[in-house]
């Protein structure tokens, strides 16, 4: 008995003594082993992380105008347990049906929205038109919430509610869209600069980390992490929001003239390659990108780095470059025209009788294709052909920071004959996109240099400050600075000449121009590799001022409706719409015709007396006095004390007659002044600066001005008369129309005419704009000269002249 006790005793004290040491072995392992372990699972339990999320950062243009911005947006937020319990479905369901446009049967399921146990939600986002609503939805939603609390008698939670967020705004809708890019709602950058520049744009989200109860309650002795937010950086871009402007209202009324399949423009400075403007048609706006149809995704595709196409006429400017830098073009030699035979092919012009015996200059200017076969083919050849072809960068990317760019395609045989022959004036083999071609020209505009494109022109780091500028990056001298200037007078005369040039659509009344046209036949979607002569890219291609080159353009029209157009009848009229409001805009002072020359070739350059100094951002009555000192005359529109805009820009070269004007408000916001009494080159400046679509009728002073607006965009149409009608209120018609008292009114004409002058300019110093001048009575002079002279179809002027499309008649524009 006590036997069997004793080892009962033995049995229950080992036992105990077993569970002591595994209990013990246990504590150890949780306590030693896995400490570092437990630890840090218990710090996650009484750690709480707040996440502090980097503004992204903002995209302006050249000028520091806004074009992609972080703004507040609010998310829609139901609570269905509570929207349950105080029955309000129906009338959220019809509230936010009105304010969203979401379909009530999905306002219904989300405001009925159950979790994986079959309860009713205490959290749901509205993602179907809910998401990112803008600060006008958001006060009707709130104004709804408002009613809710009145009807329910709650002070908090009637189960709808807004989230704060914010989301990327496009402040100027579809303009320059391409070159931007967007960014989805969730942040995610898509396309264009936004995607390029994502990693630089988005910066680094902060947080902080502290301790806390178990209400989630900060401790009083938490021991606080803080990780600092690192906020996007900010881009200046190359672009010019004038510029583009201008580029894009062109390409509108050109689209709805041609109805092409597209249209690409791509503008650049020539001595830096900094991108001024880049746009295509069809577009998007980029804060509705989510509304662009999947048959309309094409509206995304940035043509002027993707899309590839034979240049044809335009890619003679490189055939012509290398016969000049090999001494082989000389432009009184002469050639037969027509046709040309090319192994067992014949080869031939647009015109394939010819123009029989003609120099190669006459050729060049009617964009002859067999003069470049032989400049190319029979001189050149093959080797050195593709020398000056590679020089000019095609076949590889131009490395603008943008993504998606495509390389284009040299593939001509060098012991093929007619692909050599075809080569030399940009057919057959020869593919290029629209950036590569302006690459190449603005070499020829600069003095010879390939230079890199690029459209940012700086990077901000909001955190500390600096900026780092985009460097000019030269990739190789294509010819030399002496063979450049031949090139620019030879291309000048294709312009110039108004009797045969093929580029003569593009002449700019005041202004130097040199270009080339061209016409490609696109080929068969068949498989057949032939040419369907009902279908082709026409373009243009060209820079100004001839002499000094301060823009470069390229203009491509794919596919226009009337197959006759050539590239000098539907893209060189564009070229010169855009060109003739960008170069006043940039202050380059127009050149005076040589009154000897009717062929409008021999110019003389007006001489430049300064430059435009620095005077956005300064109080205005110091900006005056600077103005005064200078000896510059000036004019202020709107009623504040700051300089906001000037127009000069500053550092531009102006010309004598040239006016400084100062903004004092927000130009694009402030009210059109009243113009009337001002000559027509001061109005259309000021429109230009407001960015106001003009429209005249008349010749000499403002006497009238109807001002309208059309989708968002300002319009005014000035009605012109002579100095003596706008002050005597009689028209020119009916003064012209008495017959009876010829003499007299001769007489009193000529003594109404000095006074018309001298009211008109107090006039316009006693109205809504300040002028200010020192020694400027030769100036008013020649810019009363200009604007009487000027009408409504000088496109030089800095007007908007409606865009004119020529009928294909007279000398071939291919």
């Amino acid at each position: 008995m006590n036997k069997r006790i004793r080892l009962r005793t033995l049995f229950v004290g080992g036992c105990i003594a077993l569970f002591f040491v595994v209990l013990v072995m246990r504590v150890f392992w949780l306590q030693v082993v896995q400490g570092s372990e437990w630890h840090e699972r218990a710090v996650e339990n009484w750690t709480t992380d707040n996440v502090i999320k980097a503004k992204r950062g903002t995209i302006t243009d050249r000028n520091g105008n806004e074009l992609a911005i972080d703004a507040p947006a609010y998310n829609v937020v139901l609570n269905p347990k509570v929207i349950a319990e105080l029955n309000v479905k129906d009338d959220i369901v019809s509230g936010l049906h009105t304010i969203l446009g979401t379909d009530e049967s999905e306002l219904q399921k989300q405001a009925t929205s159950v979790d994986d146990k079959g309860q009713l939600r205490i959290w749901r986002e509205l993602n179907k038109g809910g998401r990112q609503i803008p600060q006008n939805k958001a006060d009707e939603v709130n104004a709804l919430i408002a009613k809710l609390k009145e009807k329910t008698g709650k002070r908090y939670d009637v189960g709808l509610s807004l989230s704060e967020d914010s989301k990327r705004y496009y402040p100027k809708n579809e303009l320059a869209s391409h070159v931007l890019g967007y960014t989805d709602k969730e942040g995610k950058a898509v396309a264009g600069i936004e995607a390029y520049y994502d990693q630089q744009l988005r910066g680094v989200n902060g947080k902080i980390s502290y301790e806390k109860d178990r209400q989630g309650d900060k401790l009083p002795n938490s021991n606080d992490v803080y990780t600092p937010v690192k906020n996007g950086d900010n881009l200046k871009l190359t672009i010019d929001e004038t510029i583009q402007y201008y580029t894009e209202q062109a390409m509108k009324e050109a689209y709805k003239q041609l109805q092409p399949k597209s249209i690409t423009v791509i503008a650049a400075d020539p001595n830096t390659m900094n991108i001024l403007a880049m746009a295509n048609l069809p577009t998007f706006d980029p804060n509705k990108y989510n509304e662009v149809t999947t048959e309309d995704y094409g509206e995304f595709t940035n043509l002027g780095i993707k899309a590839i196409y034979e240049p044809g006429s335009t890619f003679k400017i490189v055939t012509l470059s290398g016969a000049v830098q090999e001494n082989l073009f000389n432009p009184e030699a002469t050639y037969q025209s027509g046709t040309i035979r090319v192994g067992s092919t014949t080869l031939h012009d647009i015109n394939r009788v010819g123009w029989g015996p003609i120099t190669y200059l006459e050729g060049l200017k009617r964009s002859s294709n067999v003069a470049f076969v032989k400049l190319g083919y029979e001189m050149l050849g093959a080797e050195r052909l593709r020398k000056y072809i590679d020089a000019f960068g095609f076949g590889v990317k131009t490395g603008i920071d943008l993504p998606g760019e495509v390389s284009g395609a040299i593939t001509f045989r060098p012991n093929i004959k007619t692909e050599v022959a075809t080569a030399a004036y940009g057919h057959g083999r020869v593919q290029v996109t629209p950036l590569q071609q302006l690459s190449a020209v603005a070499a020829v505009a600069n003095g010879g240099k390939l230079l890199t494109p690029h459209v940012v022109q700086s990077i901000t780091d909001p955190n500390t400050g600096v900026t780092t500028d985009t460097p000019v990056h030269e990739i190789r001298q294509a010819i030399t600075p002496e063979v450049s200037a031949k090139v620019r007078g030879y291309l000048e005369q294709v312009v110039s000449d108004q009797q045969i040039g093929t580029g003569r659509h593009a002449y700019i009344e005041g202004y130097r121009v040199a270009g080339k046209t061209g016409t490609a036949v696109k080929v068969k979607t068949d498989g057949s590799g032939q040419y369907d002569y009902t279908k082709q890219v026409v373009s243009f291609i060209g820079f100004a001022p001839a002499n000094d080159p301060k823009i470069a353009m390229i203009v491509v029209v794919d596919q226009p409706s009337n197959s006759k157009l050539g590239g000098g009848t539907a893209a060189a009229p564009i070229f010169k719409q855009i060109v003739s409001q960008a170069l006043p805009y940039m202050g380059v002072p127009k050149v005076s015709e040589d009154d000897s020359s009717k062929a409008k070739t021999t110019v003389q350059q007006t001489q430049a007396i300064y430059t435009a100094p620095v005077l956005t951002g300064k109080p205005l009555d110091q900006a005056k006095k600077n103005l005064l000192a200078k000896g510059i005359s000036y004019k202020v529109v709107g009623s504040g004390n700051k300089v906001v805009k000037q127009y000069p820009a500053a550092g531009a070269t102006m010309g004598s007659g040239q006016s400084i004007y100062l903004m004092t408000e927000e130009p694009t916001q402030m009210a059109i002044p009243d113009l009337k009494g001002e000559s027509l080159r001061d109005a259309l400046e000021i429109l230009n600066l407001m960015k106001v679509e003009v429209t005249t009728t008349g010749e000499g002073y403002v006497a009238a001005q109807v001002e309208s607006e059309s989708g968002g965009r300002r319009s005014i149409t000035l009605t012109l008369k002579s100095a003596k009608a706008t002050i005597t209120g009689v028209d020119d018609e009916d003064e012209s129309q008495s017959s009876d008292q010829k003499t007299d009114d001769a007489t009193k004409g000529d003594t109404d005419q000095d006074k018309a002058n001298h009211s008109s300019d107090a006039k316009s110093t006693d109205t809504k704009t300040d002028e200010g001048s020192s020694g400027s009575s030769q100036n008013e002079s020649q810019s009363d000269s200009e604007a009487t002279s000027g009408s409504s179809s000088d496109t030089g002027s800095g007007s908007k002249p409606a865009l004119n499309i020529p009928e294909p008649e007279g000398a071939p524009t291919n």
